[in-house]
């Protein structure tokens, strides 16, 4: 089996209202447009908004994003009218995080990787 590319596709319930968080507050481009649908680059990844939810998104699935500096990234957001929901701290497992929602309630953790952090070291044999 062999997947050549990802994205996560959200339904959103006011197309407009999601287009807008995306694209204008957190600043994602656009990779594409086509008839009821906007794709943004997402890291390594894409995000695509397209179609219309009903229900809204469940409590088990967030988007984590990973970002250069959490805490500039929050202060910048509510320059923006992004109140975080926690954070930015210290998580015990290392990573720094802070946690947002979508206009849909969608969760989104903000992951700020330390230098220090096992994510960051060359496992490669010297």
């Amino acid at each position: 089996m062999e997947f050549l590319s990802s994205r996560v596709i959200i339904r959103p319930r006011d197309r407009e209202r999601s287009l807008s968080f995306y694209r204008d507050v957190l600043g994602l481009a656009v990779f594409r447009e086509f008839p009821g649908g906007t794709v943004f680059f997402l890291g390594g990844g894409y995000l695509e908004l397209s179609g219309q939810g009903d229900v809204g998104p469940g409590a088990d699935v967030a988007l984590w994003l990973q970002v250069r500096d959490v805490a500039a990234t929050v202060a910048e957001l509510g320059e923006r009218g992004v109140t975080p929901e926690h954070g930015p701290k210290l998580e015990p497992w290392g990573l720094r995080e802070a946690w947002i929602t979508d206009p849909d309630g969608v969760r989104i953790a903000l992951v700020e990787v330390p230098a220090e952090h096992p994510m960051r070291l060359d496992s490669r044999a010297p």
